[in-house]
C-alpha cells in the first residue's frame, strides 16, 4: 500500500534506472527527485528537471538528503536544507552543463575549454565543502573562491547576475528592494570596475650577471631613484654574486629576491626608477697581475637603470638584460645613475666587457597581507622585503621602527706629503656609551645581515671622494643614549704589500644631551688626524673633543679650525620612540618645568604631526594632568590642544591613529571632572560664533567636537561611577543649554559673509558622530528629541548657499545612518525631520546622489511585509510626503540627456536605479488602506487624473530594457511584480472615476499602452528561459503576462461604447500581445479583436480601418521576429478564428458580418504565412535564392492582394538590397524599375522616404533611371540600359537640357559599343520543384525555373540548392512526383537542365546580325522553356531501339519571362506532348544537318580557324551513319510493315528520307571544304571519312543524286557567301559577310586560318595520291587522338605543303570574271536551256597561312568550350570553281580526272506562300575544265592580308545549296536593340504570341 512519506522527501539518483516496470520513472544518475509516496522498497515521485510525469523508482537508487517541505499537499514545494552555496553550485552547473554542450557545437572552442576547467574546479571546492572538514577561515575562503567562478561562468554564458549577501544566494523577498538593488550593483561595479589599489609593491629577482671577463665577486645594489627630487625613496637591496656572476647564496631564495614594499599611487610614474650600482671585489686596477696585491678593495664596476614606467602595463618581466654603463672618470661615480637617467652621454659608456644584468621584475598591487595570500609561493620560499626610506604613506599604530638611516656622503683631504692624491677607504664602527664596538647593527641593505662594520669602496687618486652609500642602523632604543659614530679613514696603497694606512678619523654622537636625536639633514664633521698606530679603542679620549664644525662657531680652538679636512653625512632618524624635537620633550617633562608650560602648549601646533602621533597616550595624559593641575589657567589652552590633536588625526596619515585615541579614552584616560571644563569652553566657542569675525579657530573647535564628546561622556561616566551618580540633573542642563546655544547658532541666515555658513557646514558635518556619545548617557527618545529639534532649526530656504545645503543633506543622511535611526521609536520623531529636508531638495532636484542613498537606506530599515503599526505609520508618513515628488523627480532624471562621460553616466545611472528601487520599495509596502487612504487624498478628478498619468508614465519607463543592465533578471522581475500589483489596485480608481460621462481618452489610452509593453517585456517571455529558470519564475511569481492580459481584458470590457476611441489605434499593441506563444494570455486577447470589429462594423459599416492596421502591425511585428507557427494556424477561418476559444467562431458565424470577417482571416492568414516565411529566411546569415524569393512572394502580395502600395515599395527596396549584396545586377534593375514605374514625370513634390530626400517626382524617377542603366550596365544587360537611355534623354531633350542630353546619348553610344566589345555568357536555365510540406509556403509544391550563374552547370546548381535546403533530398528521375510526395512531411528537390525557347525569333533567324547581338535575344525576356525525355512504348527492340524510342516534350510556361525581378519564376503552365519514334527521327536530323550547314559555312567563310569541330562533327555522322546510324531509321521506318501499319505517316517517311539525302548532301559538300582546309597530318582521318561516306552513300542506296529523287534545299540561315546583296557586288568578297554559328555547341572561337586549295584537278589529283596511300587503321586512330588533341589546345597556323609559290604570290590585277556570267546562266535557264558558265580564270593567290597574325580577338570560352560564341573577324577571300554539290568527284572516289562532273540533279524550288509554284524540271550544269597548273611547290609565307582584297577580288559561284535569294534591294538596318518584351518593362502585364519560326523560301538556280 502506498503510504505519502513524512520524511523521506527528497534524493539524488545514484544509479540509473530505466524505468520499465509498469509505471516505472525512468532517472538518470544525477537526477534529483522528490518523493511523494512510499511502498515496500518503492518510491512513487518526479524528477525535479520534469515535474509533470511521475512515476515508481526504487529506493536503493536513491540517496536521501535532508530537506525542509513548504506548502504541505498537493502543491509542496521541498527545499534541500545543504549549505545554500552547495545548491546554488550544483544548480548552476546543471544548467551550464547543456550549454557547455553547445558552445562545443556551435565551435566556441576557447570558452569550451576554460569553462570546462572552472567546472572542475568548483567541482572539486564543492568536494571540500560537503566533506566539512574545512576551518571557519577556510570554508570563508573557498565559498569566495566558488562564488566568484560562478559569477565568471554566469557573465561568459550571458546568464543572470546573482545577488548574494556573504557568498550566499539573497532570496528577494526576505529583503527590501533598495537592499537588494545595492546588492546588485555592487556586484555590477565590482565586475566592471575592479577597485584600484593605493599600495604597490615591487618584486625583484636578480638571476645572473652576463660578462666575457668577471674572475672577481660582485656586489650588486638595487634601490628606486626618484629622478624628480633627484634622491633615493628606498632602502637598497644588497646580495653578493660569485666569479661567475651568479649569486652567492642560490639556497637562500631571501639572498637574491627582495619586495619593495609600500609604494603609494604617486610613486608610480616613469620618473621613478630602479637603478643598479655594481661594485667588483678585488685589486685596485681591474687588469692588474694576480700577484700584485693580495689586498681586496671594493671598487666600482657600472650602473644600469630601468624607469618604472615600463612594469605599469602589468606584465611580469622575466628575463630581463638590463645594459651596464661605466663612467668615463670615476670622480663621477656618485651620479652615474643621473648621468645615465639624463641620458649624458659624454660621461659614461658601456662597460669594457659590454656585461648585462638578467633581472626578473613584477609590479603587485595591494596591501602586503592580500600580497601575501595571493602569492604565497614567494613568502614560503623567502623573500627579503625593502622598505621605503621613512615611515609609509600611513603610519600603523603599534608598528615599531627605531632606524637611523646615514649616508656617508663626500670628504676633503690633503694630500699627506704625496705627490698624487691618496686612495681614501672609509671604516665605519658603532661605538657604545662603554667604548664598546656595537655588533650586528650595520646594514647594507636588505638581502645581506646587519655587519659589525662597514668598508666604503675606494676611488684611485682621489682626495674629494664622493660615495653616496646609503646605510641603515637599526640600533635599539636602549642602546641610543651614549653610543656614537667612529668613522676611520685609510689609504690604500697599490704597492705589493697593499697595506691600508690610518690617517684620520670623525665620529658623531646619536643622542644630544637633552635627550634628543642626531637631528636629520647634511653634517660636516672635523677629521682628526692620528697615525696609523693610533689607539682609537679608548673612545673617552677623543669624545670630549668637538665633533663637527658647527660646533666649533662658539669655541677658540684654532689648531682644529685651521684644518682643511672635511667629512659630510647625512642623517635621518626614522623612529616610533625617539624624537628630535625638544618642544615635544619639553611638554612631556612640563612638572620638572612649570613655568614652561604655557608655552609649551603653545608650541605643541609647531611640534611635528608625526611626533605628536608616537608619543600619543603620554601627551594626552600630559594635557589632562595640566587640566587637573590648574583648569582655571590653563583650561583653554588645553582645549586647543586637544582640539589640535584630535584634529591631526583627521589627516589620512595618522587616521589610523584614531583606534589608538579609542582605546586611550576607553582604557586610560582617567580625567573624572574634565567633563565641567570641556563643556564649559565649547559653549564658549559656541556661543561666540555668530559674534567672531574670524571663524577658523571656531570652525577647528566643532570640526573636533566628536571627540570632545567622547572625553566629555567618559569623563561624566567616570564622575558618576566615583560619586554614585550626583550632580546628574546639573549635567543634563549643560548638555541642553550646550545644544540651545547650537540651535541659535543654527538657525542665523549668513548674512553678506560665508564665514558662518561654513561654520554651519562644519559643525553638521561633524554633528552625526555626537549622536552615539549622547546615547550613552540618555534615552533613545531624548536624543531623538535633541536631534530633531537641532536638525529642526536649520533654516529652511534653499537658495542661502549650496555648498551649505550639501552639508545639510549630508548630515540628514548620516542621521539616517546612524545607530539612532535604526531605533523604531527614535525613527519615528526623526522622519517627519529627515522628509522635511528631502522634500526640499528633491524639489528644486539638487544634490540627487545624495537624496536617493538616504531614501535608499530609509527603505533599507523598513523591511518587505513588516505588518507592525509603527512601520504602517512611517509608510503613511513617506507616501503623504514623499509619493509624488519622488514620481516627479524620476520623470525628470529620466528625460535628461544622458551625460557624455562614463564616469558620469555610471552615476546617472546609479542615481536613476536607486531613486527606482525606492519607489518600488515604497509600493511594495503600501497596502490596501494605504492605496484607499492616496486615493481619498485627491481634492478633485483633475489631480487623480495628473497622479495616474505620472504613474503610468513612470511605470513605462521603469520597464525599458535600459532601465537595468541585462543580466539583473532578479530586479526585473521584483519590479514587474511590483508594477502589477500597483496597476491592479489603481485600475479600480481608473473604472471608478474616468467612465461614461467623466471618460478620459489620454489616461485609459495610458493604462492600455503600459499594460501591453508590460506583456511585451523580454524579462517576462518565459518560452526563452531555462527549464530550471522557468520553474523557479512560475512558483514565485506565476505568469505576469496573463495576469495582466486578464486585466486588460476585464478594463475592455468595461469600456462600452467609449471602445471606438482605441479603434483601430489599439490594434497594433493588442495583436502584439497575441503574438506572444501564451495560450491563455491569447485566449484572453484574441476575442477582443471580434469586438473591435463588431464596433467598427456597428459605426462605418465595414472594418477596413481594423483591416489596414492589422496588415501594418503584423508586418512591422513579423519583421521584428515575432510570432510562432502556431499563430499561423489561430488566424484561419476553419478552425475558431483566432485560435481555440469556442465561443469566438460562434459569434462571427452569427454575425451579419461573417463572410467580410472570414475574408478578412483568409488575408491575414495568407499574409500570416509569407511574413513567417520571410523572419525565417532573413534569419539566415548569406544572401539566397530563398531570401529573395520570398521577399519576391510578399511583393506582390502587397500588390495584388492588398493593393498597399507603401509596403510594396518597402519591399521593392528590400529585394533590391538583397539583389545588390548577392550581385545580381540585372535582377536589381528590374526591381528597381517597379518602383520607377509607378513614377510620373511630373513635378509633384514627394516627402522624404526610406534613403530618399525631399524632392520632386521628376527628379527621383530622374535618379531612379540612373541607378537602373547603371545597374543593368553592371548586369551586361546593355539593350535594356539603351531603352532607358532614350526616355530619360528624350526628357532632357524636352526640357532643353543639353549638357545631361549630351552625357546620355554619350552613355548610349558606350552601351552600344559595350555589346559589339564585351564578351557574355549565355546562362544555363533549370527547373526546380519543391515538393512536401517542410518547404516554406512561397515553394511548397511548386516548380520554378531558375537563372543559373555564370559559369554554373547542372551538377553546381544543384550541389548550391542542397546547401540552401540541407535537409532536402535530391530525386533522381524526372517524372511528376505523385500526391503522397507532395504531402510528405520532408522536402524533397526535382532539378534538371532545360532549354529556352525564344521569344523573339525575327532577329534570330535574320542573317547577317552578328553573334553578340543574337546571343542577348537567345536568354532574355524567356517565358517558355522546354525538357525533353526519351523513353520506351511498347517492347524495346534490342536490334533497333529507334522503333519504339518516343520523345516526351515538356514546355514549361512561366509567369513572368526571365530575367525579371528574381533569378526564379514560378511555372504557371505546363503543357506535355509526346513525340513518336519517327517525328524524333526527324527532329534530330533536322538539328544534325543544321548543325553541319552552320559548322560547314563557318569553315567555308574562314570564320572559324581551327577545323576540328568540322572534323569531329563530320567523323560523328559519317561513322555513325556506317555503324548503323541513319541506317538504323531505314530499317526502323523505310520497312514494308511499318508503312503499311502507319498510313498516316507517308508525308514524315518523305520528309525523313529527303532529310537523309539532304545530309548526304551536306556531308559531300562539307568532305570537299575539309579537304581545302583539313591539315596535312590529319589527311588520313580525311581519306577515311570519304571512304566511310561512300559506305554510307551505298547504305542509302545513292549512287548519283538523280533527277527522280525530289531533295529538299539545303539551306545555310545563319548567312553564307552572298553574291548581288549590295548595290556594289565587286566591293564585297564571298566571305566578307561575317557567318555567326547559331549557339552550336561545337562552334570553337575562330584562332588560326589554313591555307586552302581550290577544288582542280590537281587537287583531285593530289587527294588522289594522298588517298591510294595505304593507310593503316592504327595510323586513322593517330590522326583521330591527334584531332581529340587539337580541341584541347589552339591549333598552330600551318600551310599547305602542297601549294606552289605562285600560287601563294599576290595578283594585283583583278579577274576578268564578272557577274555577267551569272545573268548569261540565269538567261540560258530561263530559256530552258542548259549552258555552262563561263570559267573563271584562276587567279594565282590563295589563302595565306599567315592570316592569323591579322587584329583577331579570340572571344573568351563560354560556359565550356563547346559553347563560345565566335568572335567577329573578316575571313580571307575564298574561291570556288563550282555551282553545285559535287557527284561522283575524284576527290570522293579516288580517281583521277580533270574537272568536276556535273550534277544530275539541282534543288527545285518548294511552293511557298510567298511565290508561285514553279514546274519542276530537271537542271543540270556542264562542267566547266580549269587549265592545268604546276603544283608541289615550296610554300613561303605570303604579304600580310591586304585591304584591297577585298575590292580587287571577285566573287566566285557557289554550290546552289549553300546560296541564298538575291534581292535587288538594300537589306534593312538591323534592328535596333529593343526589349522583346518591351511592354515589360514599360507595363509589364502582356505577352506576346509566338511566331512560328518561318520555313527558308526555297531557291533557284537563275537567283543566283
Amino acid at each position: 500500500m502506498w503510504i505519502p512519506t513524512e520524511h523521506e522527501k527528497y534524493g539524488v539518483v545514484i544509479a540509473s534506472f530505466r524505468g520499465t516496470v509498469p509505471y516505472g520513472l525512468s532517472l538518470e544518475i544525477g537526477d534529483t527527485v522528490q518523493i511523494l509516496e512510499k511502498c515496500d522498497g518503492w518510491y512513487r515521485g518526479f524528477a525535479l528537471k520534469n515535474p509533470n510525469i511521475k512515476g515508481i523508482f526504487p529506493s536503493s537508487y536513491i540517496h536521501l538528503k535532508n530537506a525542509c517541505v513548504k506548502n504541505k499537499g498537493q502543491f509542496e514545494m521541498v527545499i534541500p536544507t545543504e549549505d545554500s552555496v552547495i545548491t546554488e553550485m550544483t544548480s548552476t552547473l546543471r544548467d551550464w552543463g547543456t550549454m557547455w554542450k553547445q558552445l562545443y557545437v556551435r565551435n566556441e572552442g576557447d570558452l569550451f575549454h576554460r569553462l570546462w576547467h572552472i567546472m572542475n574546479e568548483i567541482l572539486d571546492l564543492r568536494r571540500q565543502v560537503l566533506v566539512g572538514h574545512l576551518t571557519h577561515d577556510r570554508m570563508k575562503d573557498v565559498k569566495r573562491h566558488i562564488t566568484a567562478r560562478l559569477d565568471w561562468g554566469n557573465e561568459q554564458l550571458g546568464l543572470d547576475l546573482v545577488p548574494r549577501k556573504e557568498y550566499a544566494m539573497v532570496d528577494p523577498e526576505d529583503i527590501s528592494i533598495t537592499e537588494l538593488y545595492r546588492l546588485m550593483e555592487h556586484r555590477h561595479r565590482k565586475k566592471d570596475t575592479p577597485v584600484q589599489a593605493s599600495s604597490h609593491h615591487l618584486f625583484v629577482q636578480m638571476k645572473s650577471l652576463m660578462c666575457s671577463n668577471l674572475g672577481e665577486e660582485l656586489e650588486v645594489i638595487f634601490s628606486l631613484f626618484d629622478s624628480k627630487e633627484n634622491r633615493p625613496i628606498s632602502e637598497r637591496f644588497f646580495l653578493r654574486l660569485n666569479r661567475n656572476g651568479l649569486p652567492k647564496s642560490p639556497e637562500k631564495p631571501e639572498r637574491h629576491c627582495s619586495l619593495f614594499v609600500d609604494l603609494g599611487s604617486s610613486e608610480l610614474r616613469k620618473d621613478i626608477y630602479i637603478t643598479v650600482h655594481i661594485i667588483r671585489i678585488g685589486r685596485m686596477g681591474a687588469g692588474e697581475k694576480k700577484n700584485a696585491c693580495s689586498v681586496q678593495y671594493r671598487r666600482p664596476f657600472g650602473c644600469a637603470v630601468l624607469s618604472i614606467a615600463d612594469l605599469l602595463t602589468g606584465e611580469t618581466k622575466d628575463d630581463l638584460i638590463l645594459k651596464v654603463y661605466m663612467c668615463n672618470t670615476e670622480s663621477e661615480w656618485y651620479q652615474i645613475h643621473e648621468n645615465i637617467i639624463k641620458k649624458l652621454n659624454a660621461r659614461y659608456n658601456l662597460t669594457g666587457s659590454n656585461a648585462g644584468l638578467a633581472v626578473s621584475l613584477q609590479l603587485l598591487h595591494g596591501d602586503i597581507e592580500q600580497i601575501r595570500r595571493e602569492y604565497s609561493s614567494v613568502f614560503t620560499h623567502g623573500v627579503s622585503i625593502t622598505r621605503k626610506l621613512g615611515f609609509s604613506n600611513i603610519i600603523m599604530p603599534g608598528e615599531m621602527r627605531n632606524d637611523l638611516y646615514i649616508t656617508i656622503e663626500r670628504g676633503e683631504f690633503e694630500k699627506g706629503g704625496k705627490s698624487v692624491a691618496r686612495n681614501v677607504e672609509v671604516t665605519m664602527y658603532i661605538i657604545d656609551s662603554n667604548g664598546q664596538n656595537l655588533k650586528d647593527f650595520i646594514s647594507f641593505g636588505s638581502g645581506e645581515p646587519p655587519a659589525n662594520e662597514f668598508h666604503s669602496f675606494v676611488l684611485y687618486h682621489n682626495n674629494s671622494p664622493r660615495w653616496s652609500e646609503l646605510l641603515k642602523l637599526p640600533i635599539p632604543v636602549d642602546k641610543f643614549r651614549g653610543s656614537h659614530i667612529r668613522f676611520e679613514f685609510r689609504h690604500c696603497s697599490t704597492k705589493e704589500k697593499g697595506e691600508k694606512k690610518l690617517f684620520g678619523f670623525s665620529f658623531v654622537p646619536l643622542m644630544q644631551e637633552d635627550g634628543r636625536t642626531l637631528p636629520d639633514g647634511t653634517h660636516e664633521l672635523i677629521v682628526h688626524k692620528c697615525e696609523e698606530n693610533t689607539n682609537l679603542q679608548d673612545s673617552s679620549r677623543y669624545l670630549r673633543l668637538p665633533f663637527s664644525k658647527a660646533s666649533l662657531l662658539g669655541t677658540n680652538n684654532q689648531a682644529i679650525k685651521a684644518t682643511k679636512e672635511s667629512f659630510w653625512i647625512t642623517s635621518f632618524l626614522c623612529s616610533t620612540k625617539l624624537t628630535q624635537n625638544g618642544d615635544m620633550l619639553d611638554l612631556l617633562k612640563w612638572r620638572t618645568h612649570p613655568d614652561k608650560i604655557t608655552g609649551c602648549l603653545s608650541k605643541i601646533k609647531e611640534i611635528d604631526g608625526s611626533e605628536i602621533v608616537k608619543f600619543l597616550q603620554d601627551t594626552l595624559d600630559t594635557l589632562f594632568g595640566i587640566l587637573d593641575e590648574n583648569s582655571q589657567k590653563y583650561g583653554s589652552k588645553v582645549f586647543d590642544s586637544l582640539v589640535h590633536i584630535i584634529n591631526l588625526l583627521q589627516d589620512s596619515k595618522f587616521h589610523h591613529f584614531k583606534p589608538v585615541m579609542d582605546t586611550y579614552i576607553e582604557s586610560h584616560f582617567a580625567g573624572a571632572l574634565a567633563y565641567r571644563d570641556l563643556i564649559k569652553v565649547l559653549k564658549w566657542y559656541v556661543d561666540r560664533i555668530t559674534e567672531a569675525e574670524r571663524q577658523e579657530h571656531i570652525q577647528e573647535v566643532l570640526k573636533a567636537q566628536e571627540y570632545i564628546f567622547k572625553y566629555i561622556v567618559q569623563s561624566r561616566r567616570l564622575f558618576s561611577l566615583a560619586t554614585g551618580g550626583q550632580n546628574e540633573e546639573e549635567f543634563r542642563c549643560c548638555i541642553q543649554e550646550l545644544l540651545m546655544s547650537v540651535r541659535f547658532f543654527l538657525s542665523q541666515e549668513s548674512k553678506g559673509s560665508g564665514a558662518l555658513s561654513q561654520s554651519q557646514a562644519v559643525f553638521l558635518s561633524s554633528f552625526p558622530a555626537v549622536y552615539s556619545e549622547l546615547l550613552k548617557l540618555f534615552d533613545v527618545r531624548e536624543v531623538a528629541n535633541l536631534v530633531h529639534d537641532t536638525l529642526g532649526s536649520l533654516p529652511t530656504i534653499m537658495h542661502v548657499d549650496d555648498s551649505l545645503q550639501a552639508v545639510k543633506l549630508q548630515c540628514i543622511g548620516k542621521t539616517v545612518e546612524s545607530q539612532l535611526y535604526t531605533n523604531p521609536d527614535s525613527r519615528y520623531i526623526l522622519l517627519p525631520v529627515v522628509l522635511h529636508h528631502l522634500h526640499m531638495h528633491l524639489q528644486e532636484q539638487k544634490d540627487l546622489i545624495m537624496c536617493a542613498r538616504i531614501l535608499s537606506n530609509i527603505f533599507c530599515l523598513i523591511k518587505k511585509n513588516s505588518s507592525e503599526k509603527s512601520v504602517l505609520e512611517e509608510i503613511d508618513v513617506i507616501v503623504t510626503s514623499l509619493l509624488d515628488i519622488l514620481l516627479r523627480t524620476i520623470l525628470e532624471i529620466t528625460s535628461r540627456p544622458q551625460p557624455s562621460g562614463s564616469a558620469m553616466r555610471l552615476q546617472f545611472q546609479d542615481v536613476t536605479g536607486e531613486f527606482v528601487a525606492c519607489l518600488l520599495s515604497l509600493l511594495r509596502q503600501m497596502t490596501d488602506r494605504h492605496y484607499q487612504q492616496l486615493l481619498d487624498g485627491f481634492s478633485t478628478k483633475e489631480e487623480l487624473r495628473d497622479f495616474l498619468l505620472q504613474i503610468f508614465t513612470v511605470f513605462r519607463i521603469l520597464i525599458r530594457p535600459e532601465m537595468f543592465p541585462k543580466d539583473w533578471t532578479v530586479m526585473r522581475l521584483v519590479a514587474n511584480n511590483v508594477i502589477i500589483t500597483t496597476v491592479l489596485y489603481l485600475s479600480d480608481a481608473l473604472r471608478k472615476n474616468f467612465l461614461n460621462e467623466n471618460f478620459d481618452y489620454k489616461i485609459w489610452d495610458s493604462y492600455f499602452y503600459l499594460a501591453v509593453i508590460f506583456i511585451n517585456q523580454l524579462c517576462l517571455q518565459l518560452e526563452m528561459f531555462t527549464p530550471s529558470k522557468k520553474k523557479k519564475v512560475l512558483e514565485k511569481y506565476g505568469d505576469m503576462r496573463v495576469t495582466m492580459g486578464c486585466e486588460i481584458f476585464s478594463m475592455w470590457q468595461n469600456l462600452g461604447e467609449h471602445k471606438l476611441h482605441f479603434i483601430p489605434a489599439l490594434i497594433g499593441p493588442f495583436l502584439e500581445v497575441t503574438l506572444i506563444p501564451q495560450p491563455d494570455l491569447r485566449n484572453v486577447m484574441i476575442p477582443i479583436f471580434h469586438d473591435m470589429m463588431d464596433w467598427e462594423q456597428r459605426r462605418s459599416g465595414n472594418f477596413k480601418q481594423v483591416e489596414a492596421k492589422l496588415i501594418d502591425k503584423l508586418d512591422s511585428l513579423m519583421s521584428e521576429g515575432k510570432g510562432d507557427e502556431t499563430y499561423r494556424e489561430l488566424f484561419n477561418s476553419i478552425i475558431p478564428l483566432f485560435g481555440p476559444y469556442p465561443s469566438l467562431l460562434k459569434k462571427i458565424e452569427r454575425e451579419t458580418w461573417r463572410e467580410s470577417g472570414v475574408s478578412l482571416i483568409a488575408t491575414v492568414t495568407r499574409l500570416m504565412e509569407r511574413l513567417l516565411d520571410y523572419r525565417d529566411c532573413m534569419k539566415m546569415g548569406e544572401v539566397d535564392g530563398k531570401k529573395i524569393g520570398c521577399t519576391v512572394s510578399l511583393l506582390n502580395f502587397y500588390k495584388t492582394e492588398l493593393n498597399k502600395e507603401e509596403m510594396y515599395i518597402r519591399y521593392i527596396h528590400k529585394l533590391y538590397d538583397l539583389h545588390l549584396k548577392a550581385q545580381n545586377f540585372t535582377e536589381a534593375a528590374y526591381t528597381l524599375l517597379l518602383y520607377d514605374e509607378l513614377l510620373e514625370w511630373s513635378d509633384r513634390p514627394l516627402r522624404e522616404f526610406l534613403t530618399y530626400p525631399m524632392q520632386t517626382e521628376w527628379q527621383r524617377k530622374e535618379y531612379l533611371h540612373l541607378t537602373i542603366i547603371q545597374n543593368f550596365d553592371r548586369g551586361k544587360c546593355w539593350e535594356n540600359g539603351i531603352i532607358l537611355c532614350r526616355k530619360i534623354a528624350e526628357q532632357y531633350e524636352s526640357y532643353y537640357d543639353y549638357r545631361n542630353l549630351s552625357k546620355m546619348r554619350m552613355m548610349e553610344a558606350s552601351l552600344y559599343d559595350k555589346i559589339m566589345d564585351q564578351q557574355r555568357l549565355e546562362p544555363e536555365f533549370f527547373r526546380v520543384g519543391f515538393y512536401g510540406k517542410k518547404f516554406p509556403f512561397f515553394l511548397r509544391n511548386k516548380e520554378f525555373v531558375c537563372r543559373g550563374h555564370d559559369y554554373e552547370r547542372l551538377e553546381a546548381f544543384q550541389q548550391r540548392m542542397l546547401n540552401e535546403f540541407p535537409h532536402a533530398i535530391a530525386m533522381q528521375h524526372a517524372n511528376q512526383p505523385d500526391e503522397t510526395i507532395f504531402q510528405a512531411e520532408a522536402q524533397y528537390l526535382q532539378i534538371y537542365a532545360v532549354t529556352p525557347i525564344p521569344e523573339s525569333q525575327e532577329v534570330l533567324q535574320r542573317e547577317g546580325i552578328p553573334d553578340n547581338i543574337k546571343s542577348f535575344y537567345k536568354v532574355n525576356h524567356i517565358w517558355r522553356f522546354r525538357y525533353d525525355r526519351p523513353f520506351h512504348k511498347g517492347t524495346k527492340d534490342k536490334e533497333n531501339e529507334f522503333k519504339s524510342l518516343w520523345v516526351e516534350r515538356t514546355s514549361l510556361i512561366l509567369v513572368q519571362s526571365l530575367p525579371g525581378i528574381s533569378r526564379w519564376f514560378e511555372v504557371e503552365k505546363r503543357e506535355v506532348v509526346e513525340m513518336s519514334p519517327l517525328e524524333n527521327a526527324i527532329e534530330v536530323l533536322e538539328n544534325k544537318n543544321q548543325q553541319l550547314k552552320t559548322l560547314i559555312s563557318q569553315c567555308h567563310t574562314r570564320q572559324m580557324q581551327n577545323i576540328n569541330p568540322l572534323t569531329m562533327c563530320l567523323n560523328g555522322v559519317i561513322d555513325a551513319a556506317v555503324n548503323g546510324g541513319v541506317s538504323r531509321y531505314q530499317e526502323a521506318f523505310f520497312v514494308k510493315e511499318y508503312i503499311l501499319n502507319h498510313p498516316e505517316d507517308g508525308e514524315k517517311i518523305t520528309r525523313l528520307r529527303e532529310l537523309m539525302l539532304e545530309q548526304a548532301q551536306i556531308l559531300e559538300f562539307g568532305l570537299a571544304v575539309h579537304e581545302k582546309f583539313v591539315p596535312q597530318d590529319m589527311r588520313p582521318l580525311h581519306k577515311k571519312l570519304v571512304d566511310q561516306f561512300f559506305v554510307m552513300k551505298s547504305s542509302l542506296g545513292i549512287q548519283e543524286f538523280s533527277a527522280c529523287i525530289q531533295a529538299s534545299p539545303v539551306h545555310f540561315p545563319n548567312g553564307s557567301p552572298r553574291v548581288c546583296r549590295n548595290s556594289a557586288p565587286a566591293s564585297m568578297s564571298p566571305d566578307g559577310a561575317r557567318v555567326i554559328p547559331r549557339r552550336s555547341p561545337l562552334s570553337y572561337p575562330a584562332v588560326n586560318r589554313y591555307s586552302s586549295s581550290s577544288l582542280s584537278s590537281q587537287a583531285s589529283a593530289e587527294v588522289s595520291n594522298i588517298t591510294g596511300q595505304s593507310e593503316s587503321s592504327d595510323e586513322v586512330f593517330n590522326m583521330q587522338r591527334m584531332l581529340f588533341n587539337h580541341i584541347g589546345d589552339g591549333p598552330l597556323p600551318r600551310s599547305d605543303p602542297n601549294l606552289s609559290a605562285p600560287d601563294k604570290a599576290v595578283n594585283p590585277t583583278p579577274s576578268s570574271w564578272s557577274l555577267d556570267s551569272g545573268k548569261e546562266a540565269k538567261n540560258m535557264l530561263d530559256s530552258g536551256k542548259l549552258i555552262s558558265p563561263p570559267v573563271p580564270p584562276r587567279p594565282t593567290q590563295t589563302a595565306s597561312p599567315a592570316r592569323h597574325g591579322t587584329s583577331v580577338s579570340p572571344s573568351p570560352a563560354g560556359r565550356s568550350p563547346m559553347k563560345g560564341s565566335m568572335q567577329s573577324f573578316t575571313p580571307s577571300p575564298v574561291e570556288y570553281h563550282s555551282s553545285g554539290l559535287i557527284s561522283n568527284s575524284p576527290v570522293l572516289s579516288g580517281s583521277y580526272s580533270s574537272g568536276i562532273s556535273s550534277l544530275s540533279r539541282c534543288s527545285t524550288s518548294e511552293t511557298s506562300g510567298f511565290e508561285n509554284p514553279v514546274n519542276e524540271q530537271t537542271v543540270s550544269l556542264s562542267t566547266y575544265s580549269v587549265p592545268e597548273e604546276p603544283v608541289r611547290k615550296e610554300s613561303k609565307t605570303p604579304p600580310p592580308y591586304s585591304v584591297y582584297e577585298r575590292t580587287l577580288r571577285r566573287p566566285a559561284p557557289l554550290p546552289h545549296s549553300l546560296s541564298i535569294p538575291v534581292t535587288s534591294e538594300p537589306p534593312a538596318l538591323p534592328p535596333k536593340p529593343l526589349l522583346a518584351r518591351s511592354t515589360n518593362l514599360e507595363n509589364g502585364s502582356r505577352r506576346t504570341e509566338q511566331v512560328p519560326r518561318p520555313r527558308p523560301l526555297p531557291r533557284k538556280v537563275s537567283q543566283l
